[in-house]
């Protein structure tokens, strides 16, 4: 009993933290609207107290979060929040792509300053990709080129597909500074030492992150790819949301990519990127050629063997059962599909342009009842003497050789560079993209080399998009059953969770040993037949205890009288 009490008790704890779970979830919203954000959350407005008691309570208000611009608080190379209303400091591009018709060469992609369509911030702007099927180039010049020496690199900025994306890209491209760096021609050609953000096409989801790396020895430059994150990258792509893409470099080679602030891809330049930065030492011997007798067979047939005289290749698999006997009642003469008798010659059958009319075939009636219809045969079963094509067992080759590969030489080519992250310096943040979705929502784009600054920038910008997100959010019921209409296999997984722990409830708390005593006199109640006196029972069992306790006593005496000394004979010497 005891046991059971405490299951049950250990049960009501699980269905009361199930329950308390929306409030805690609400809570934590609530705690995220009051992140570090000064001024954030307007005061609501008061009113009277004879008003609100006179009125019937209601659902509280949703918090309102007040937009404020970030504000740089610290060493950086570029800072943008487009909260101006304007393109002021950016360049569109005037030039036109080579190798393409002469009809969508040109970047005449539209964009645009503006709130997002459905903004929980008012007041905050972003620039935006407004045209579908066209090419598009913008770029801005940095405060002063980022050199790679001793600092880290992070950049940072905001996405928001506010139509969902199709197939196109949302990426940025760090301009590699060169005298030639004209961001009116600012094409695909155009160099970059960094590509980094998000692509998809199809159901390929992709977060870039590339980087052009120069050869020491030719000056060639070739593009680097980072390994594919693990993570999946599907909902930021689908949600609707803004999400803060950032990429980290540090001068020890290490790299993370962080969406969201969480890191999704880490590694090395080093040893995580393909092609990899430095060649083998080594390489295949391209004039080296594999000698004509060299065997790479690991086994031959014997030689030595011959084929048994009795071995017949000329034996069929299989062969007529001798001992097989025709059923009694099989039709020989009657065949098994006969012409239909009920079919008619369509009015319209020509004979010279259709041929002779015959009536479709069905089966015979007259063979439902027989065991067969038409010439009996035999049939076939495994020929026990069938042995197939004879061939010469295989033994291991005498003279086997093993694969043949080319010799090493050493690779002419060969450098190596430990220091991948000396880039070259770059000196203009540009978006050169194409898209089949429009209103692609940028923002708050950040270059620095202080972390700490870059998250304080995140907070002010990105941070507030959150909490206002956040705060306009449905409630946790909602959200969940928003979550099993997108995957209905989650209905069993609320069916479970809350009807599980009440039948555990019923069945533990609600259910026992039945007591005999109460279960009869429950059932006296149900008839009007006699019942025994229940108390001439008691009496009658209680004159059985006593008569059985007078037995038992007479037996006990009956032993001591036995085991005394003046009842124990004589011992005969």
């Amino acid at each position: 009993m005891e046991l059971k009490m405490r299951l049950c008790v250990a049960l009501l704890s699980l269905s009361l933290c199930l329950g308390l779970m929306g409030h805690v979830r609400a809570q934590e919203e609530a705690d995220d609207v009051e992140m570090d954000v000064e001024d954030a959350i307007d005061d609501m407005r008061e009113e009277d107290v004879e008003e609100e008691e006179e009125k019937a309570p209601g659902p509280p208000p949703v918090p309102t979060v007040t937009y404020r611009a970030p504000e740089p608080m610290g060493e950086h190379y570029f800072a943008e929040s487009f909260d101006k209303g304007t393109l002021q400091g950016w360049v569109l591009s005037q030039a036109k792509k080579d190798g393409i018709d002469e009809e969508i060469a040109k970047y005449d992609g539209k964009w645009e300053v503006e709130e997002m369509k459905d903004t929980k911030l008012p007041g905050d702007k972003g620039l935006v990709l407004k045209s579908k099927a066209k090419h598009h180039a913008i770029s801005a010049l940095l405060l002063r080129p980022f050199t790679f020496d001793t600092k880290p690199l992070i950049v940072q900025y905001e996405v928001n597909f506010q139509t969902g994306i199709d197939c196109g890209g949302a990426y940025v491209k760090l301009l590699a500074q060169t005298p030639d760096l004209d961001l009116e021609e600012f094409v695909d050609k155009t160099p970059y030492t960094i590509m980094f953000g998000p692509d998809k096409c199809g159901e390929d989801y992709k977060l870039h992150f590339i980087f052009r790396h120069k050869n020491p020895k030719t000056g060639e430059f070739e593009e680097k790819h980072a390994k594919k994150p693990d993570a999946d990258l599907r909902t930021y792509y689908t949600d609707k949301k803004t999400h803060l893409y950032t990429l980290v470099l540090n001068p020890d080679n290490s790299f993370e990519i962080l969406i969201d602030q969480t890191v999704v891809n880490s590694g090395s330049l080093l040893n995580d990127m393909t092609p990899p930065i430095n060649p083998p030492a080594e390489i295949e011997d391209p004039d080296d050629h594999k000698p004509e007798d060299w065997d790479e067979r690991p086994k031959i047939q014997d030689p030595d063997s011959v084929k048994p005289e009795d071995w017949d290749e000329d034996a069929p698999a299989k062969i007529p059962d001798e001992d097989a006997v025709k059923p009694d009642g099989w039709l020989d003469e009657e065949p098994e599909y006969i012409g239909d008798p009920d079919a008619l010659k369509p009015e319209d059958w020509d004979e010279d342009m259709d041929g002779e009319w015959e009536a479709p075939q069905i089966p015979n009636p007259i063979c439902e009842t027989a065991p067969g219809c038409g010439p009996w045969e035999r049939p076939m079963i495994d020929n026990p003497n069938y042995k197939g094509k004879w061939k010469p067992p295989m033994i291991d080759n005498p003279n086997y050789q093993g694969v043949w590969k080319p010799r090493k030489i050493p690779n002419p080519d060969f450098f190596e560079d430990l220091h991948p992250f000396r880039m070259t310096p770059f000196s203009a943040v540009g978006l050169e993209l194409w898209s089949m979705s429009s209103d692609i929502f940028f923002d708050n784009f950040f270059v620095t080399s202080d972390r700490t600054v870059a998250e304080r920038w995140a907070a002010d910008g990105w941070g507030l998009k959150k909490a206002a997100e956040g705060a306009a959010e449905p409630g946790l019921v909602n959200q969940m059953i928003t979550a099993a209409e997108e995957r209905p296999w989650l209905w069993i997984v609320y069916v479970l969770t809350v009807a599980l722990p009440l039948v555990l409830i019923i069945v533990f708390c609600c259910t026992g040993k039945v007591n005999p005593a109460s279960t009869s006199a429950a059932e006296y109640k149900k008839t009007d037949a006699p019942q025994p006196d229940v108390k001439e029972e008691a009496e009658d069992e209680e004159a059985k205890e006593e008569e059985s306790g007078l037995i038992d006593k007479h037996k006990s005496e009956d032993d001591i009288l036995r085991r005394s000394p003046r009842n124990r004979k004589p011992r005969k010497d």
